[in-house]
């Protein structure tokens, strides 16, 4: 394998995403696999807050198995950021606060009807 070489710094695409790390292409011939531990020095619950399938990123070669064209590969080592700072979890609808401004008056009543009712 003469074409890399161990501390290369090269583009890959990211062609696969599994919970354990990030597929990634380097030609035609060429691919390896940035561990979930060599995306970023971050926490990382989803790769995908970091990469996608299609991303191009520049990646570091960390090892050449012998035998093998499956690299080792590091994107920490050569990016700052790739967080994709993607919303989660919540979703806003269309009508926001509003359900609970409505609702509130009606709960607040109740409650202090409940605490009169102990007293």
């Amino acid at each position: 394998m003469n074409k890399y070489k161990k501390g290369d710094i090269v583009k890959a695409k990211i062609t696969k995403i599994e919970n354990y790390g990030a597929f990634a292409a380097l030609d035609e011939e060429y691919s390896g696999l940035i561990h979930i531990s060599e995306i970023t020095d971050k926490f990382v619950r989803e790769i995908t807050d970091f990469v996608e399938v299609g991303d191009v990123i520049n990646v570091k070669i960390l090892d050449i198995p012998n035998k093998s064209n499956g690299l080792k590969l590091s994107a920490k080592a050569v990016n700052n950021n790739l967080y994709k700072n993607k919303k989660r979890g919540i979703k806003e609808t269309v009508f926001g606060f509003y359900l609970l401004k409505t609702a509130l008056p009606n709960w607040i009543k109740k409650k202090m009807e409940e605490i009169d009712k102990k007293n």
